[in-house]
């Protein structure tokens, strides 16, 4: 059954470059739509400015859209009264990639975890205790961390309180937005595993958002590849990683190490998420989101560029069960 439903969601934002400049548009979300079933992982993946975050923030009604609408169970979040968005943002929860930033310096492990249940009012006081640590023991930490403050912890164990800070309230959909990349790889596994357990024992569904197609490999069940504000392609991750149709989501996966697939990682296989070294072709900087070039955005780094591609934008159009944003499959 279908959890979320994101139709054509745009997001611009009004910069200026320099003092007394012209107002410019900042296209960060140019029209992008996917949905997200029940007990369902669905990774966005691409470069770093390429408007992951935001549709993350979007989903979450963190902040208005320009355009367009964010389904959740049929209904559009952008039109929730002030009760209607107590009761979703129950439902539709995040975890942020910094967990140092996203905690409280001055509240403990307790304060932290419990104040979701006093806002909710999911549990008396008398019980609230026994509630944090049950779940804090979801994410392997014990009680002697109740009233401990976020300083103490190391990069995992700060992620994982944010974890159960997310759980609290047992949400439906949880919106992680890189939650490893601020983390050492030697504690990436660990926080990968975690999460799949969660997946597995709790049915959440969660939107993963990623530049790490190693990660997004493993743990997602379907993949949006973004680039500068669209979605390009979108399908199943066993048909992406088998066969990329956008040339774009060729050159992400040239870069990416292969993984071995294994049921889950241990310790001695953290080198699998390592750096590597790059097998792609430098393709030179990303254009800016403020000046997008004609026709599709991608064909100035494009190796297979043909005529139409500098004069008329792709539309993202179904192709062999998958969508995909390419005049090399979506002749104009």
């Amino acid at each position: 059954m279908e959890l979320l439903n994101v139709r054509n969601l745009r997001k611009q934002f009004e910069v200026r470059r320099a003092i007394g400049g012209h107002k410019q548009v900042l296209k960060a979300v140019d029209g992008v739509s996917f949905s997200i079933d029940e007990d369902n992982v669905m990774a966005l993946v691409g470069e770093s400015g390429c408007g992951k975050s935001t549709v993350a923030r979007l989903v979450l009604r963190l902040i208005n859209p320009t355009s367009g609408s964010v389904l959740f169970r049929g209904r559009d979040v952008f039109g929730f009264d002030a009760k209607e968005l107590k009761a979703f943002r129950k439902s539709a929860q995040i975890i942020f990639q910094d967990p140092f930033a996203s905690l409280n310096p001055r509240r403990t492990v307790y304060d932290t975890v419990s104040e979701p249940l006093v806002i909710h009012k999911l549990a008396p006081r008398s019980e609230m205790k026994e509630r944090v640590t049950g779940i804090l023991a979801t994410v392997g930490l014990g009680p002697e961390v109740l009233y401990r403050y976020p300083h103490e912890f190391s990069g995992g164990q700060r992620q994982r309180i944010c974890i159960a800070r997310a759980l609290a309230v047992s949400p439906e959909l949880i919106v992680a937005d890189e939650p490893l990349s601020a983390l050492d790889v030697s504690i990436q596994a660990q926080i990968l595993n975690l999460l799949q357990d969660l997946k597995r024992t709790l049915k959440i569904s969660f939107l993963f958002i990623s530049h790490d197609l190693r990660v997004v490999q493993y743990l997602s069940d379907t993949v949006g590849v973004m680039y500068l504000g669209k979605i390009v392609e979108h399908t199943t991750t066993e048909e992406l990683f088998r066969k990329p149709f956008h040339p774009y989501t060729d050159v992400l996966l040239a870069s990416a190490p292969k993984i071995i697939a294994r049921q889950k990682f241990t310790d001695s296989d953290s080198s699998l998420l390592a750096p590597h070294s790059s097998r792609a072709v430098d393709l030179g900087d990303v254009p800016s989101a403020i000046s997008i070039p004609l026709g599709c955005p991608f064909h100035p780094r494009c190796p297979k560029r043909f005529d139409p591609c500098d004069r008329i934008v792709p539309e993202l159009k179904e192709k062999d069960g998958r969508h995909v944003a390419c005049h090399l499959w979506n002749p104009y």
